[in-house]
């Protein structure tokens, strides 16, 4: 949110706030494995998967279905080319016909599809509190996740932070994945936020945290992996705030 809307707000109250967060710019949020807990999307999934198994009496055990489409969905998320944008949508058809045999109808498949997903997926603890918090400060607050745009927003307004993001930058909206640099460029366009003044929290090494640093971006790892590019790493989203209070961008 920026400075004049949550000036008109009231502020969280505080002098303090102002200060701390002055030097950083930006904050910006992978979705999966940061806001989203990608278990609770791989049971939602799971139960997808055995109810075609039982609406279309499928000779596959329940395991044998989940191994069958996620073998089918990476194996068309592999195929892209480089960097670009594949969608998810058009994976789990994939998946669903690898599954069923046929190409079905998405009517016949994605309202079931939706049901699960919204019934089981679940935040990361903290990073609700944490983005609520965050919003209430000076510094913008954005998404950049390789995510179908309706999905990645309406995994947010299910969480109820979707109001809470002053961007929210896609890789369908981009055309393109992370690392690749269209991705930083346009969330620092709409944050008009210095690289050296933003900091990029992600759960993948090269996707994430290396893509970001390549673009004068401070990298954090929350679940990636180590390396050079790592600038911080937090074991909760609670320590975002830890960061933007108490340390200052190499500038």
């Amino acid at each position: 949110m920026s400075g004049d809307d949550r000036e008109s707000d009231g502020g969280s109250g505080g002098e303090a706030d102002a200060t701390d967060t002055a030097a950083w710019d930006a904050v910006f949020w992978d979705i999966g494995g940061v806001i989203l807990e990608l278990e609770s999307v791989q049971a939602a999934h799971a139960a997808f998967v055995e109810e075609l198994v039982e609406d279309h009496d499928l000779e596959l055990s329940v395991e044998e279905a989940v191994d069958t489409w996620r073998t089918a969905v990476g194996t068309h998320f592999r195929e892209r080319e480089g960097t670009e944008f594949q969608s998810a949508r058009e994976a789990y058809a994939v998946g669903v016909e690898a599954l069923v045999g046929e190409d079905l109808p998405r009517e016949r498949w994605v309202p079931d599809f939706e049901r699960h997903v919204e019934s089981s997926i679940e935040p990361i603890p903290g990073a609700v509190e944490t983005i609520e918090e965050l919003a209430r400060r000076d510094i913008h607050v954005g998404v950049v996740s390789d995510v179908d745009d309706d999905a990645g927003k309406e995994m947010l307004e299910r969480f109820g932070v979707r109001e809470q993001f002053d961007s929210i930058t896609t890789s369908e909206e981009v055309g393109r994945t992370k690392p690749d640099h269209a991705m930083f460029e346009t969330a620092l366009a709409k944050a008009d936020a210095a690289p050296e003044r933003s900091l990029m929290i992600g759960d993948r090494y090269d996707h994430d945290v290396k893509g970001a640093d390549e673009m004068g971006i401070h990298g954090v790892a929350f679940g990636a992996d180590d390396g050079p590019a790592v600038a911080y790493r937090i074991e909760s989203p609670e320590e975002v705030l830890e960061i933007v209070e108490r340390e200052q961008p190499n500038s």
